[in-house]
């Protein structure tokens, strides 16, 4: 029986490039008969005392690179590890685990999903398998049981072999969030605060008060083209305001580097989604074929990103179609 599922519902499950792997063993025999070299580098950098991240290429997944195209996060406590965010492979979190083990000793006891994109999702399995406890907005349980994540699973197992096999697996939260959560563990105050729907519909911002710094997701993209799919633009124009309340002085985004001039660097998302949203709704309200107007727009502020060649014309094509239904 064929599998009925809309236009922008598929366009939510392609986000990104996705890989995944099938565990610690599995990822050790990959790992031993590649070339070292052959492997993207992952380094641990602290954004400020006791917060760590590391940084995604600014590329699409694929094979070559472990689908390792987001960044994640992690903070020491004096209770344990709390983990944002587990990229895009358990071959990645597996390394991702190797280079917290790098800074402490301490348990995995939480992890935080700023959202349920693939990329940003596909290492949970390894730390589910740690008994770390999983936070996420409840939005993200429709995509997670949907049929469009179970079929890019599916493909992805081919896409991007040997990184996603038939071990890799979907995995849910063990608390699923509606509202604002504040964490403690041990001595440091995690707060946990819904966004959405921006970016996606289960968007999550964590925001450490004591240290004045923000993990924020795919809210923030730095130095390259965001990813739109299936974006409310309207209301992620209006959350990144949102994010400037938080008062940070350090911003980790979901891509690029890490930001210590907040309102700045936001800018490049923001002004982005307005140019689309203003380019895309004048052709959409004046009926102007997608192409055509496609091809008349003045890309030149935003062609030089990373990444513009690849995701831009999906990006613009989603946001003609939004600007239709907003009309």
């Amino acid at each position: 029986m064929a599998v009925q599922f809309d236009r922008r519902q598929l366009l939510r499950g392609c986000a990104g490039l996705l890989a995944c792997a099938g565990g610690a063993g599995r990822w050790a025999a990959y790992a031993e008969a590649a070339e070292p070299a052959a492997l993207p580098p992952m380094q641990a950098r602290e954004a400020a005392p006791g917060c760590w991240y590391v940084e995604g290429l600014s590329a699409l997944g694929s094979p070559a690179n472990q689908n390792f195209i987001s960044n994640a996060g992690f903070v020491v406590t004096s209770a344990g590890v709390v983990v944002i965010d587990t990229l895009g492979s358990p071959a990645l979190a597996e390394r991702l685990l190797g280079e917290i083990r790098k800074v402490t000793e301490q348990k995995v006891t939480h992890v935080i999903l700023t959202h349920y994109h693939a990329d940003h999702i596909y290492g949970l399995q390894v730390f589910a398998d740690l008994g770390a406890h999983i936070i996420a907005h409840q939005a993200g349980r429709e995509y997670l049981n949907s049929d469009t994540a179970r079929l890019r699973l599916q493909a992805s197992r081919q896409e991007l072999a040997p990184w996603i096999d038939a071990r890799t697996r979907l995995v849910p939260a063990t608390e699923w969030i509606d509202g604002r959560r504040e964490l403690r563990v041990g001595d440091t105050q995690l707060v946990i605060q819904p966004v959405g729907p921006a970016h996606t519909p289960d968007d999550l911002v964590i925001y450490l008060p004591q240290r004045k710094l923000l993990y924020a997701g795919d809210l923030v993209f730095r130095s390259r083209i965001p990813f739109v799919g299936e974006a409310d633009s309207r209301n992620w124009i209006q959350s990144l305001e949102k994010l400037l309340t938080f008062d940070a002085q350090v911003v980790v985004p979901g891509h690029g580097p890490v930001s210590t001039e907040a309102r700045k660097d936001m800018q490049l998302t923001r002004d982005y989604l307005v140019y689309l949203r203003k380019t895309m709704g004048e052709a959409a309200r004046d009926m102007t074929p997608f192409d055509e107007a496609y091809a008349a727009t003045d890309w030149s502020q935003f062609e030089h990103l990373p990444l513009f060649g690849a995701a831009n014309r999906m990006n613009a094509y989603n946001t003609y179609l939004l600007m239709e239904h907003e009309q």
